[in-house]
């Protein structure tokens, strides 16, 4: 009942220590590198990563933001679309009703509570979030001493096993982190310039969608597929068949090809295991479940790995 009851605040220490790795990666290059003390290698890191976000700030966000504006003038005439096109299809007429009844106010009013509540959760992710980093920047500024924290409350005949342990986990999730961020680095780019070839309205939007939502694999994929084809049913079906295509062949070269390759030398996860622990911890803590789910997965593998495999299944002779 503890742990449940505490289960945002592991949520949230969980998330640090997965940022505290993705930051301790380059910080530990750094240091090799360039010789330098962990602070001063941790803070080159920050600055170059604020540097890069303000200078993709200043060239992306103001057609970004034009386009979530155009997106927002789009949302009406994509319902209207849809009820036309389900008004055709006669054992769906209450789906048709439903989708006339958002073109008008009354219709629109029970979204517009439920988007009060989402705003609310928003600003509290948003609080969690800051902690999150916050907490991520101290376990990344000394993180011999947090080790040493850990291997301290383990049994004394364990600690070296704890050492290396620890060590893998890390390795792991780094791996997996830059993996990911590689993968959905090319999957933003390869969207966005096929959606441009193709001459689909928001294709920024919608490839920085796609892109982001590479992290959740299985699902966020497929979700994020929606909204290019949402667009593209304004301009002509053609047009949609198209999108579905380029999705279709990006999706699979990412989840069959680019991902595989990038994490071939980390962790391998099984897309069953994948799936059922985003739906699990999704169902239990919503959002921030589904998108820890998956370095949650890598560590428990490891130790899956490490711990029950090598120690106690590969020992047992009766």
């Amino acid at each position: 009942m503890l742990t449940w009851a505490l289960r945002w605040v592991l949520l949230v220490l969980f998330g640090a220590v997965v940022l505290a790795v993705s930051l301790d990666v380059p910080t530990t290059l750094l240091m090799r590198r360039l010789r330098l003390q962990r602070t001063q290698a941790l803070a080159l890191v920050i600055a170059i990563l604020l540097v890069l976000g303000a200078w993709l700030t200043q060239q992306l966000l103001p057609e970004l933001l034009g386009q979530i504006s155009q997106l927002g003038q789009l949302i009406p005439e994509v319902g209207a679309r849809l009820a036309e096109l389900i008004a055709r299809v006669t054992w769906l007429p209450r789906l048709d009703q439903t989708l006339e009844r958002l073109n008008s106010w009354e219709g629109l009013q029970p979204v517009g509570a439920q988007l009060l509540g989402v705003a609310g959760g928003a600003a509290n992710s948003t609080v969690q979030l800051l902690l999150m980093v916050l907490l991520a920047i101290l376990l990344a500024l000394d993180p011999r001493h947090h080790r040493q924290l850990v291997v301290a409350i383990t049994p004394a005949k364990w600690r070296p096993q704890m050492v290396q342990l620890l060590e893998e986990c890390r390795e792991a999730l780094g791996g997996w982190l830059a993996g990911m961020t590689l993968s959905a680095v090319t999957v933003f780019l390869l969207t966005w310039a096929g959606l441009s070839l193709l001459q689909v309205p928001l294709a920024l939007l919608s490839s920085l969608v796609c892109g982001l939502l590479t992290f959740v694999p299985t699902i966020g994929p497929t979700a994020a597929t929606l909204l290019p084809l949402a667009v593209a049913l304004l301009v002509s079906p053609t047009k949609v068949l198209q999108v579905l295509v380029l999705r279709l062949v990006l999706q699979n070269g990412e989840a069959f090809l680019l991902t595989p390759i990038l994490l071939s030398r980390t962790v391998n996860l099984l897309p069953t295991v994948a799936l059922m622990a985003q739906l699990s911890l999704g169902t239990l803590l919503g959002l921030p479940g589904v998108l820890l789910a998956l370095p949650l997965v890598v560590v428990l593998q490891v130790l899956f790995s490490t711990v029950v495999v090598q120690r106690v299944m590969d020992r047992w002779t009766s």
